[in-house]
């Protein structure tokens, strides 16, 4: 009698910290497979189809220009205005559609989770991968926008920071994936979450640096400042303006303060995830 030739086994018991990255390495094609699937259902039977991929942040910096550049008078540190918000926007957009998205994967994907056995990690893993593709599109907007001030001879520049964009980039989406699992893992018993997410997210990037400068208001309200200084996304994004645009309040001290804030998120979110998907779909 032949012995089992097995590669692993599934077993009811596991680790909280297990990543189980041997089976997601082997499911990779499932990964694919549901990246495709998000890309495709986002401009399938649209008119303009990929191209609201370019609209959305392209109004958004246009509305931001009109009402918090000229009507507010908010500072953008000496940086064309629209250049500015376009920075802010990219970056949050990323972060925030990783957060939302996976904060309701639980809820979302019940029917497939309660028939069929893959490392659940797959699912939030493809968000961020599938966003990633939406994240590239715009960057290659804020990339035309910066070639097209450069030639009309606008005063920025690019600075070495900009070195570490792949480091702001996995820490956009590490923190928005350990933050939407904690939320997901949340909302299998608490409803109500699930309502707040996409409000909170809104009111969260007034309290990061996305339409302002940290400088600006570490000048006109030092007492509250706090919150922003100390929000993960700000240096984040502070960072990623620094290294595109040479304006930010970059410093290492920061930018080490957001990668433990967002291992700790991950962390935690790995460890709830795992919980909570061993018997989920009795609650969901």
């Amino acid at each position: 009698m032949k012995p089992d030739n097995h590669e692993w086994s599934i077993e009811a018991k596991s680790s909280l910290v297990d990543l189980k990255l041997t089976e997601v390495w082997a499911y990779r094609d499932l990964l694919i497979l549901l990246v495709r699937r998000d890309f495709v259902s986002f401009y399938k039977q649209t008119i303009l189809g990929p191209l609201w991929f370019f609209i959305q942040p392209l109004f958004t910096t246009i509305i931001f220009t009109f009402i918090f550049g000229n009507l507010a008078g908010i500072s953008t540190d000496g940086l064309p205005k629209p250049l500015f918000y376009m920075a802010g926007i990219t970056a949050w957009n990323y972060f925030a559609d990783c957060l939302t998205k996976t904060s309701t994967v639980f809820r979302d994907n019940a029917g497939i989770f309660g028939k069929v056995y893959f490392p659940r990690l797959i699912m939030p893993l493809s968000i961020v991968v599938s966003n990633l593709v939406r994240f590239g599109v715009q960057m290659l907007l804020f990339v035309l926008l910066i070639a097209y001030y450069y030639f009309t001879g606008a005063n920025f520049n690019m600075s070495w920071a900009i070195c570490l964009f792949p480091v702001v980039v996995i820490l956009m989406a590490l923190l928005g994936l350990g933050t939407g699992m904690i939320i997901s893992a949340m909302t299998t018993k608490y409803r109500d979450l699930a309502f707040l997410v996409s409000f909170g997210v809104q009111l969260l990037m007034y309290a990061t640096t996305v339409i302002y400068p940290l400088s600006e208001a570490m000048n006109k309200y030092p007492k509250y400042a706090w919150i922003i200084k100390y929000n993960p996304m700000t240096p984040i994004i502070e960072t990623f303006r620094f290294g595109f645009l040479g304006e930010g309040s970059f410093s290492w001290a920061s930018l080490g303060y957001a990668t433990g804030i967002t291992l700790l998120f991950l962390i935690l979110g790995i460890i709830i995830f795992n919980k909570v998907e061993r018997n989920f779909v009795d609650t969901v």
